[in-house]
């Protein structure tokens, strides 16, 4: 990588300095100023520079905007360093950190609650040991971080209503580099602009949980219930190889246990998990049992805590050179198939027998149960699978019941997102002859109707 020398001080190009200004208001030690001459080439007054107290911070050539009228001096003479070894080891007198384990305390008998869904996620956050949440309100979702606002002050955590969804998710990633459990809820613009900041915790392996409550798009759209979100969980969570576990409830129970499970995923694997909701049940209200126990989290060996024990640990999604993000990339995948073997999760309502299969996840499956019960009436062998992991797709249970099933009918409120999805599993798994995919979809808010599917199933 070379030695590290002198940082250089800023040379101007008057010929794409624009005037602006932003290098005077960076400089701290006021070397620059406003000029008084055109520049001939450009018609524009450059500034000027007086370096005699410059201390090459370089906040004067970061601040600098395109096309840059700032550049170091003599470049070569600074080399791009990776992190992990700019500046040597970090003196401590500390052993290596140990992981301080969670504790578990039981929460006795407890009557059932009759809360909606976004509740029941909140409640099962604050459970898991969750005592750190950020978050921009946005309907439909909103509720649950209402929920954490009132509840965290009173258990000493701490709740920040960040200033946009850029700003939560890079608290998140603070947090969660220290080890600590951290959430937010978010409904799909604001899931959007997350992205980049999620392929940032991908890619330093940092744990943390979003509970995305999918609305109606694209744009914005309007707050009605959609699936809307699916390809973008599953298959486009920020730049790179970046996957994360996907997880899909149908009811404010699951919204309790799948958050619960979240945090324990997350940091299991050290990344992020999506839970994957839409607006309907969110609002719905169901009666939620609570589980046994609650969690009072510990601190893993690789957070960076602060603290003396941990003070040689980093957390950094930037490798600078290609061998060694080649390496991590590979360390990724290797993660992501101990995922898809582990991680499958899947429920089935009448599979056993089933020569029609329904395929249906969050609300929907709600309305494809209905069918299914209707027509067994009819003495029509019809069965409902329900992936709860999109990400994983639970291919494994799932491929026996394609196997023997006559037709294959995917109900969503998405136009055919869920679909791609039980495709890609089966190409993956080398599945080629299975029946004509048949489709019930609706869009814009409007979920798919139980008489909807009966009807694609008597071919009405």
């Amino acid at each position: 990588m070379g030695q590290l020398k002198e940082k250089p001080k800023p040379f101007l190009f008057e010929e794409y300095c624009k005037g602006c200004g932003r290098c005077i208001t960076a400089c701290p030690q006021h070397c620059i100023a406003f000029g008084s001459e055109i520049n001939a080439q450009t018609g524009v007054i450059p500034v000027t520079l007086d370096l005699e107290e410059c201390n090459a911070c370089g906040l004067c050539i970061s601040s600098c905007p395109e096309p840059y009228g700032l550049q170091p001096q003599n470049e070569n003479a600074f080399e791009l360093h990776d992190p992990k070894t700019l500046f040597g080891r970090k003196p401590t007198t500390a052993k290596i950190p140990q992981d301080l384990p969670d504790v578990f305390f039981e929460l006795g008998e407890t009557e059932p609650l009759v809360i909606k869904g976004t509740y029941a996620s909140a409640i099962g956050a604050i459970l898991a040991g969750c005592r750190h949440f950020f978050g921009y309100p946005i309907t439909p979702s909103t509720e649950g971080a209402e929920l954490m606002a009132k509840l965290l002050p009173m258990l000493d955590g701490v709740f920040i209503q960040a200033v946009s969804e850029v700003a939560t998710v890079n608290f998140m990633y603070g947090c969660g580099g220290a080890g600590l459990p951290c959430m937010t809820f978010t409904s799909s613009p604001g899931f959007s602009l997350m992205l980049e900041g999620i392929s940032y915790l991908i890619g330093a392996e940092v744990p943390a949980v979003f509970a995305n409550v999918m609305r109606g798009g694209p744009g914005l759209g309007n707050i009605a219930p959609e699936q809307a979100d699916i390809k973008l969980a599953c298959r486009g969570l920020g730049h790179g190889n970046t996957q994360a576990i996907v997880l899909a409830p149908a009811s404010p129970q699951e919204m309790l246990d799948l958050t619960i499970l979240a945090f324990e995923l997350a940091f299991n694997y050290r990344n992020p998990t999506i839970i994957l909701s839409d607006g309907y049940l969110g609002q719905m209200t169901g009666k939620v049992t609570l589980p046994k126990t609650m969690k009072k989290v510990g601190i893993p060996s690789w957070a960076v805590y602060g603290d003396e024990e941990h003070r040689k640990n980093l957390i950094c999604s930037i490798m600078l050179e290609e061998n060694d993000l080649e390496k991590h990339n590979i360390h990724l995948n290797q993660k992501y198939q101990k995922i898809t073997e582990n991680e499958q999760r899947s429920n089935t309502f009448y599979c056993e027998d089933a020569e029609i299969l329904l395929v249906a996840s969050n609300t929907p499956s709600k309305m494809a149960k209905g069918a299914v019960e209707e027509l067994r009436q009819k003495g029509i062998k019809i069965g409902l699978f329900r992936p709860i992991t999109l990400y994983p797709f639970p291919i494994n249970d799932f491929k026996p019941l394609v196997e023997k099933a006559k037709r294959l009918i995917v109900v969503e409120a998405s136009n055919g997102q869920l679909e791609d999805e039980v495709r890609l599993a089966l190409s993956h798994a080398n599945v080629k002859d299975f029946p004509h995919i048949e489709h019930v979809r609706r869009f814009g808010g409007i979920l798919p109707q139980q008489h909807e599917i009966i009807e694609q199933v008597l071919g009405k």
